[in-house]
């Protein structure tokens, strides 16, 4: 077992869930709008839904790896080449956090049950996990289904453990990013490190 792809792999995913998306956003603002306990609550319901891509994943690539090693360099290929694509993506776009949305209260199971479907009915969280995940297998031995669990675990308990945080310190953020007009273009430049940087990892380690 390759502890150091592992680091490598924890230290990514953390830095691609603190870049304020869709799912971070919302929960930010529900936190800020309802209170803390409704924030994690939907943090719960989006991390439950990364067992759905996890597993759609670590099924159908674990399959094509035993076929053929050829065909493994082709997925980790795909991987680069997407991650460069999301770095074109950001460097075009116009990065804004708003924090202008407005949410209904709902009960927990209710905020539970949105989380859930939000982060499951989202493709792109598949592709983007069938382009990040099968770069950072990390032993030759262990079972590839195995290794993709073991990944999307930790993707999922440090995805929790920063959407909480945000949770309860929803007040801190939201006055941070109001607060700083150019955190939008200096967040935009460290995405497309991360992105550039992973794409790299994935074809050269």
């Amino acid at each position: 077992m390759n502890y150091e792809i592992l680091g490598s792999f924890l230290v990514a995913s953390m830095l691609l869930t603190v870049m304020p998306g869709p799912d971070i956003i919302y929960v930010l603002v529900q936190s800020m709008t309802n209170g803390k306990k409704y924030g994690i609550v939907t943090s719960l319901g989006l991390v439950s839904g990364i067992l759905i891509h996890t597993s759609l994943v670590a099924f159908g690539v674990s399959a094509l790896i035993k076929q053929s090693e050829n065909i493994y360099f082709t997925i980790k290929l795909f991987g680069a080449l997407y991650l460069l694509y999301l770095a074109y993506l950001t460097f075009n776009s116009n990065e804004e956090v708003s924090l202008n949305a407005k949410v209904e209260k709902k009960s927990f199971l209710n905020l539970y049950k949105q989380g859930f479907i939000m982060n499951v009915l989202n493709p792109k969280v598949s592709i983007f996990f069938l382009a990040f995940f099968p770069g950072f297998l990390y032993s030759e031995t262990q079972n590839t289904v195995i290794q993709f669990y073991v990944l999307g675990t930790l993707f999922i308990i440090q995805s929790l453990i920063i959407f909480s945080i945000v949770s309860i310190m929803a007040g801190k953020f939201a006055a941070y990013l109001n607060s700083n007009p150019t955190f939008n273009t200096k967040l935009k430049w460290v995405k497309i490190l991360v992105f550039v940087g992973m794409a790299f990892f994935i074809l050269f380690f």
